[in-house]
């Protein structure tokens, strides 16, 4: 079985993934996390400390989506030889890549022909996968939350990077279609959502167990015709 990982930056995506992992191994179950490709990502600060003048004329945004991109693509086709029996956890998906080039673009961030060329590796990307025999997820677990608990979650984590002020209006732009994106036009695999506004995985081990199950009993549902629960 395959899950990945989404929703706003902040929420706790690696947390989700981690907690996941380690409820699956003490099952029995054998998994693997894939994580973003954040602490060893060279372009990535550029993108969060530069002003706009410079990360125009470096052209940063479209630099920074490929080099996700490119992390993406390599996570899904490596994910893909580790699948069945063991479970694999991608922390984000290359499906909610296309999102934060699309809001680059809204933003202005990225011209109009970086988004045509985006789009066309994509493409050509997901046509190669087509090849594989499963480059879709069977669940994305969606993190969900306000506003409020996004900026409240991302400087409590402290990343220095991501803690400038001036982010804030970037963070809304991203945040405030994220969910219409998730239920409108995701359709690569079934969805779970999490409320992160009354959930807490860190500092709470009733909702770390609580996500588990919810996520176990809809991996379950999806693999309903053996009506084998997870790990029996």
């Amino acid at each position: 079985m395959s899950i990945v990982i989404g929703g706003m930056i902040g929420l706790g995506k690696t947390s989700v993934a981690d907690t996941l992992n380690a409820h699956f191994q003490n099952r029995g179950i054998e998994s693997k996390v894939f994580y973003e490709a954040v602490d060893n990502n060279p372009i990535l600060p550029l993108y969060y400390e530069l002003t706009p003048e410079e990360l125009d004329a470096r052209r940063i945004p479209f630099l920074l989506q490929l080099f996700f991109l490119n992390k993406r693509f390599k996570t899904v086709k490596d994910s893909i030889n580790w699948q069945e029996p063991i479970y694999t956890i991608q922390d984000r998906s290359i499906y909610e890549d296309w999102y934060f080039a699309y809001v680059n673009k809204r933003l202005g961030r990225i011209s109009d022909l970086e988004f045509k060329i985006y789009e066309d590796l994509v493409e050509n990307m997901m046509e190669e996968l087509n090849e594989l025999p499963k480059k879709a997820p069977d669940l994305m677990v969606y993190l969900k939350g306000s506003f409020d608990t996004v900026i409240d979650r991302i400087m409590a984590r402290g990343r220095s990077f991501e803690i400038n002020p001036e982010l804030k209006e970037y963070y809304f732009e991203v945040w405030k279609g994220y969910d219409e994106w998730v239920m409108s036009q995701y359709s690569a695999s079934d969805v779970l959502i999490i409320d992160m506004d009354t959930t807490d995985l860190v500092k709470s081990s009733e909702d770390a167990l609580r996500v588990c199950h919810d996520v176990e009993n809809k991996l379950n549902e999806i693999l309903n015709g053996t009506k084998t629960p997870i790990g029996s």
